[in-house]
Parts: C-alpha cells; structure tokens; sequence
C-alpha cells in the first residue's frame, strides 16, 4: 500500500521509464517519482487518456514550456486508463487535469486545456516558489569555521543553526554533521547525538571523522558518574600529588563532567614528571581528548602545543 491508500499491482506493467524533464508515471511509481521528486523540483502532472481531444492539445503546450523551463520544472504524465486507482485516490473527475506538486503536496491545478500563456505563467510561478523555498546560497567554508567558533565559545544556539543551514544546502557535508553532533554532545542531549550516529547518511558514516564524535559521545556519557568521583578524587590528588593514577582518574572525571581544560591540565603534569607512566597511558588519553573536541577546538590546539613542548624538549 503506498501514500493515499494507493494499492500497488505487481502484474501491472508500467510505460518505460523515460529521461529528462518529461517522463511518464504509473501507480507503481508515482510515490517515488512525483511525491519524493517534488521535495526537490515542482512537478507538473498531467492526467490524461488517449481518446481525449483535449488532452491532445494540452500536451504539447505542457511539454514545450516544461522544456523551455530547462529542468526547473518537470512533467508527469498519467494515463488514466491504465490506473484507474491513481486517478480515483486523487480523484480526478474528468481529464485532461493537471495538478502540480512541490515538496510532496499538490500546491495548485486546473482541468480542461489552457493557453500557452497560462501554462508559461504557472511554469514562472512554480520556479518561483521552489526558489523562495530554499535557502539562500552560503559560502560553506566560512560558514563552517563560524559555527566552530560558536561552538568552541558554548553558543549552542547559534553553532546548530549554521549547521543546520549548511547541510540543508549540502546533505553530506560532514564537518556540518559531526558539528551538530558536537553541540548535541556539548548541550548535553546525548541520545539526540547518539540517534544521528546511529542513521547517518552511508557516505557521512564511513568517513573517519565519525569516529572522533563517537568518541566524544562515549566521553560525555559518564558525565554523571563523574561528577560524584570529581571531590573525592580532588581531595586524593591535594593529598598526594604524585599519585599519577588518581590524577589520571581526576583528568577522566573532569573531562566527562565539561572540565575539560582542567583535564587536560592533569594529563600534561603527568607527563612532565614521568612521560612513560603506564605505558604512555597519559599522552594517549590526550590524544584521545583532542580527537573528542575536534582538530580546530582551541583546547585541543593548545593541548596540542603543550604535549610538543613535552616530547619534543
């Protein structure tokens, strides 16, 4: 059963598919083809049958300014005849009438033939209504590094909007996706993030940068454990400062709990008194935070700076 209560018929053969612009439809497809099609274009359809004096002229007239509109606009035809259902569940009265659909809803229509003048008139009204629907063009990388800065600066509002906008004009931008599973993270809606971990786009989950908001996720999601291990280790560390294991649960706490410049505070101290401790267990954790807050995070660059300074003194 597909959208409007259509019943599919596996034994009905649909015209060939054709290319283009102009294309005929079925009740097969009609979903796919004119529903889902129209979020991205109008879609003009026309219901017709072949004994049809009327139609015979309306046809040509559609198609010649549905061409002339060069792919802004694009033409369904269905003849009623070969699916009654189609034309009953949008119930169509008489024929030639055509509907016109954008972003999956009929937004206008009329019955019986027009002039081409009309029929231009329609197609330049709809090109405007699909532009007037979409968000103006932005420059993608300065949009980016904008929302970064938001986000760095806890503007959760503001980070999630530019997002938003970017992937709205670029669906597999994954530095806009992982950035607004950043801000999830970062205003703590974990199960938000974790749901758009769970059904990213097939192109966007393959990419390596998933796995930094992962691990992002994973580090936020003992938040509430951390905060009632922050005193108490706190007070282990005041009372034994070369302790580097409750330090190094200290910097874990602190991290998940939002303390993250305190966290990584830890870490380096634990390196600068003994850079093979547990086998280089502090640097690895640092790697592991920076890759949490992301290459262009301010804390991770600094951390960054200061694991060099370390190593490489």
């Amino acid at each position: 059963m597909g959208l409007f209560g259509i019943p599919s018929k596996e034994d009905k053969k649909s015209a060939a598919p054709q290319t283009g612009a102009i294309f005929d439809v079925s009740t097969q497809d009609f979903e796919e083809r004119v529903l889902k099609a129209s979020m991205e274009k109008p879609i003009l359809v026309d219901f017709w049958a072949p004994w049809c004096g009327p139609c015979k002229q309306l046809m040509p007239i559609l198609e010649g300014e549905v061409n002339a509109a060069k792919g802004d606009v694009l033409l369904a035809k269905i003849n009623i005849d070969d699916n009654p259902e189609l034309a009953q569940a949008l119930r169509i009265q008489s024929v030639p009438t055509v509907m016109a659909f954008f972003q999956g809803q009929p937004v206008t229509g009329f019955t019986g033939a027009r002039p081409a003048s009309e029929i231009r008139n329609l197609v330049v009204q709809l090109i405007k209504l699909a532009k007037s629907a979409k968000p103006d063009a932005i420059d993608i990388p300065a949009a980016l590094k904008q929302a970064a800065q938001f986000l760095a600066e806890g503007q959760h509002g503001p980070a999630q909007e530019i997002y938003i906008q970017i992937l709205q004009q670029d669906e597999n931008n994954v530095e806009a996706y992982t950035g607004l599973i950043r801000v999830m993270i970062d205003a703590g809606a974990l199960e938000q993030a974790g749901l758009m971990i769970e059904n990213a786009p097939e192109t966007i989950a393959k990419n390596p940068a998933m796995a930094a908001v992962k691990t992002a996720l994973e580090l936020a999601a003992g938040a509430g454990e951390a905060l009632k291990k922050l005193k108490p280790l706190l007070q282990k560390v005041q009372a034994a400062p070369d302790d580097h294991q409750a330090r190094f649960d200290l910097a874990a706490a602190q991290f998940s709990a939002g303390d993250r410049k305190e966290a990584i505070d830890n870490l380096v101290m634990i390196l600068q008194k003994d850079r093979t401790w547990n086998d280089e267990a502090a640097r690895k954790e640092l790697l592991r935070y920076f890759e949490a807050l992301g290459f262009a995070d301010p804390l991770a660059i600094e951390g960054r700076k200061k694991l060099s300074r370390i190593l490489f003194s």
